[in-house]
């Protein structure tokens, strides 16, 4: 049986060593000239996710792979540069080059009759290339379609520029220039952070709160926090509880930055961690606004009757999964939800599976690392899926579980707990 990977960053390099390991005939496609992902993106100069401020916000010894730690010379959170040295060293390391083709971007993904997979491909050349495997693992990643709001009222009056983060590469693009950022995830709070270093004056407009937590608590990582025994034995309403009573003696309240307190409890969707922000807001380089309310001309008018002179707004609203190569409806059911068996395996799709299509409050790697061993016996024979009709019902039940915590949209749909869900694959 050979099988086709689809992308070369951190998931599927982790992949593709699970495996090569495992003695399974793979070709790996990637549409990008190297292996890295979104961490070789900014000073590649190219359109995406990725922006020269760029740093992990998970601790690198949690983030590095099993067996090939990142160097010791690296600080605690490297830069996207070193981390895309570090992808690019580990894929010597491992032996993957040979199985990977570069400027190779996937046109289509086709389930055929006797089960096998059409894959449909096209080189740097511009050719086009079919060819038919027994299997498909898509680890792409899902930061690729950018979301971007229905304009305010009077954008087409507006004399400045609107954009979205995945055109953002550097703060000094924007120097002596009167910035409005838009949101308050991940994005939105590093590109506001670094824009204030260059910036005539930046302003941060959040329409809706959410929980900020700096990159450590208690001396530790959040990572290292989310993966001690002493958390993970603690039930939810008691983690809430300690993490609050932190960031109160840590940081006092959101809402005394000037910034909307969340409406929903902590752990109840994605938080966004910034060690910057909060302070580029006490130092008075970075202005919190509700948020925009209209645009009139030079001027962007916020909902609380206030308004700023601007010249540039970048929206950090976020990105939501684009899989065009697959048929229409995978992963993602007629909800939203992704649905996929142990956030893996397509239920109706006998030999579709995705590698790192999850969200964990700390890093990712182990997890995607426990899902391509686990993908790498069920190719092998050493392990197998239950029927469909059993995988359906767990993928049912799992949405149900979360409802009440994150809700049942497609980004909360992949939230996972980094201890539990590693105990799941490990069963499995």
């Amino acid at each position: 049986m050979r099988v086709c990977l689809i992308g070369a960053g951190l998931s599927g390099l982790a992949t593709a060593r699970a495996l090569k390991e495992k003695g399974v005939d793979f070709v790996c496609l990637e549409k990008a000239p190297e292996v890295g992902g979104l961490w070789r993106q900014p000073n590649a100069g190219e359109r995406g996710p990725g922006y020269l401020s760029l740093h992990l916000n998970t601790a690198k010894q949690l983030t590095g792979y099993t067996g090939f730690p990142m160097p010791a010379s690296y600080p605690l959170y490297p830069r996207h540069s070193q981390v895309a040295e570090y992808l690019r060293s580990f894929a010597e390391w491992a032996g993957l080059l040979d199985h990977i083709e570069l400027d190779t971007a996937v046109e289509s993904v086709r389930q055929e009759d006797d089960g096998s997979w059409t894959v449909v491909s096209r080189g740097a050349d511009g050719a086009s290339v079919s060819r038919r495997f027994g299997a498909v693992i898509v680890a792409s990643g899902h930061n690729t379609q950018p979301v971007m709001p229905a304009l305010p009222d009077g954008a087409d009056t507006f004399d400045g520029t609107i954009l979205h983060a995945l055109d953002y590469r550097d703060g000094s693009d924007f120097t002596g220039r009167r910035v409005v950022v838009v949101g308050l995830g991940a994005s939105a709070v590093d590109i506001a952070a670094d824009l204030s270093r260059h910036a005539e004056h930046t302003v941060l407009s959040v329409r809706r709160g959410l929980h900020v937590l700096p990159k450590q608590l208690f001396g530790m990582s959040l990572d290292e926090i989310a993966d001690a025994p002493w958390w993970t034995a603690m039930e939810l309403k008691d983690q809430r509880r300690l993490i609050e009573q932190a960031l109160l003696v840590v940081r006092g309240k959101i809402s005394d930055y000037g910034l909307p307190e969340p409406d929903h409890p902590l752990f109840s969707s994605a938080v966004t961690i910034s060690d910057e922000i909060l302070s580029r807001i006490r130092h008075g380089e970075v202005t919190p606004k509700p948020a925009i309310d209209r645009l009139d001309g030079g001027r962007v008018v916020f909902t609380d009757g206030t308004s700023v002179a601007a010249d540039t707004i970048v929206y950090c609203t976020g990105y939501r999964m684009d899989f065009p190569f697959l048929p229409a409806g995978c992963p993602t059911g007629p909800q939203g939800a992704v649905e996929l068996y142990k956030r893996v395996v397509a239920a109706d799709r006998p030999g579709l599976y995705f590698a790192g299509l999850v969200r964990p409050l700390g890093s990712i790697t182990r997890l995607v690392e426990a899902q391509a061993h686990w993908i790498a016996r069920v190719l092998t024979g050493e392990a197998s899926l239950p029927a469909p009709e059993v995988m359906r019902k767990e993928i049912a039940d799992y949405l149900d579980g979360i409802a009440g915590q994150y809700g049942q949209t497609e980004g909360s749909s992949t939230q996972v707990s980094v201890a539990h869900y590693l105990e799941e694959l490990r069963a499995e």
